[in-house]
């Protein structure tokens, strides 16, 4: 039986205090990646202690790759590398083990590794990837069970069919070690690509166009390097919103505001109010009326999907109707039915576009995680609800999230991690972020929410992913 890791929160407690934002998940995965590309040491600091990054050093560990992990600071050296068929067992767990096409593919020659797992979060095929490999040499070998690719590969011209995140980091993974000249257009430019595009400039790869949709890049023999892994913008959104709905102070270190800029403008007009101090520390103040607004979700530099769910909660605390757009996955919107047990006012409109109705008081319910970012909604809904909430399945959170429950009651807040239980499902686990329809609910789940019957299940379509 699976394991089930549960948090406990009571909400309407003021947060205050000082919390410091952490590595970011979505970079230091395809740095840990691009250490396979030379045989000398890659060391990486301010690396996240989350259970994606215990998850690939599993995969190193079996790929013969030497590393050492402590206090934030991670060292690789693969030297002795193994080129063989990774198997299913070690790369369902985390979409991010897609990353390793690339860099395996560049050193050996050749990668067969199983179809990977992670987050479920709607269509999110691998054609981007292979087919960007193939034009740079490699022969497609794959089936419906194995990726395989094989053959030298050499510079070229990309042209991607989406902005997708880790297609873009794969090509860059692979084109860095590789012969000649590549570039790549239809790129994605979000904090996480631009940060693997600067290790691998200081490993000896020549780039241009890091922060835009067209880069170049010129494969050379890669070399040591360390490298400071930038960090997270998602938990500074996390812990800003946090600010906000409990009426609480925090001051946020680590925030870049470049980073962020759709988020800010979002803020503004939500009327949260925030302010950057001389020092770079980002104050946000709770307690104001916020207004109702709408929300599209895009490609960075627009709103990231990976703080919809965060700022839906929001919206059921804003005074009148918000409209949310989510245009990049077709199943981001399970965490509204959580959202209704607590009381929220919501009508789906499409399976990507949905109505908040607000403010409405939230109660206390069991909720569950459906994925990593919809988790962290549920956190910050339970923040700001009367009485106590139960959030189960919290092990998807916990695969982006560093020390949550630690960093939230020094703030303040009442909660607690409970573990070391198993649960017989009754229906589908809840999903990773990836599944193009909403999870069924267990028992457990299926207390009937206040606004239950406008919300349908999402339709089923097609959106550019990452």
């Amino acid at each position: 039986m699976p394991q089930d890791i549960r948090y406990r929160i009571e909400g309407i407690t003021p947060l205050r205090g000082e919390v410091t934002v952490g590595g970011a998940k979505n970079a230091t995965l395809p740095c840990m990646c691009a250490a396979l590309l030379t045989r000398e040491e890659v060391t990486l600091h301010n690396v996240p202690e989350i259970a994606d990054i215990y998850t690939l050093l599993e995969i190193f560990t079996f790929l013969g790759v030497e590393h050492s992990f402590q206090n934030h600071t991670l060292k690789i050296k693969a030297d002795h590398l193994e080129c063989k068929k990774i198997p299913h067992d070690l790369v369902k767990k985390f979409r991010g083990s897609i990353l390793l096409l690339g860099p395996i593919l560049a050193r050996c020659g050749e990668v067969i590794l199983s179809y990977p797992g992670g987050c479920v979060l709607g269509k999110r095929p691998v054609d981007a990837h292979i087919d960007a490999l193939v034009q740079l040499g490699a022969e497609d070998h794959s089936d419906s069970e194995t990726l395989h690719l094989k053959g030298s590969i050499r510079g070229g011209t990309i042209v991607l069919p989406e902005f997708s995140v880790t297609a873009t980091e794969n090509v860059l993974l692979a084109a860095a070690g590789a012969r000649g000249q590549t570039t790549i257009h239809i790129a994605a430019a979000e904090p996480h690509v631009q940060d693997l595009c600067i290790l691998l400039q200081e490993m000896g790869a020549k780039i241009s166009g890091i922060g835009s949709h067209d880069l170049t890049i010129h494969g050379s023999a890669l070399r040591e390097a360390e490298h400071i892994v930038t960090t997270d913008y998602l938990e500074a959104g996390f812990f800003a919103l946090a600010g906000v709905l409990t009426g609480g102070d925090i001051r946020i270190q680590g925030v870049r505001p470049e980073q962020l800029l759709s988020f800010f403008k979002v803020m503004d007009t939500l009327g949260a109010p925030y302010v950057f101090e001389a020092d770079g520390t980002l104050r946000v103040h709770g307690g104001a009326t916020l207004q109702a607004l709408r929300v599209k979700t895009n490609i960075f530099p627009g709103f990231p999907t990976d703080l919809q769910a965060a700022m839906g909660v929001v919206m059921t605390q804003a005074k009148g109707v918000s409209r949310i757009f989510e245009r990049l996955y077709e199943g981001r919107f399970g965490y509204l039915f959580e959202l209704e047990k607590m009381g929220a006012n919501v009508e789906m409109l499409t399976a990507h576009e949905a109505l908040i109705i607000g403010p409405t008081p939230l109660s206390g319910r069991t909720v569950t995680s459906n994925d990593i970012r919809a988790g962290a909604g549920m956190v910050l809904a339970a923040l700001c609800a009367r009485g106590e909430t139960l959030i189960t399945d919290v092990q998807y959170i916990e695969r982006g999230y560093e020390r949550l429950p630690e960093k939230l009651r020094m703030l303040g807040a009442s909660i607690h991690r409970e573990e070391n239980r198993t649960v017989e499902r009754i229906a589908s686990t809840p999903v990773e972020s990836g599944s193009t329809s909403v999870p069924l609910l267990t028992s457990e789940d299926s207390t009937p929410g206040r606004n239950r019957h406008p919300v349908r299940d999402p339709e089923r379509v097609t959106a550019p992913v990452s």
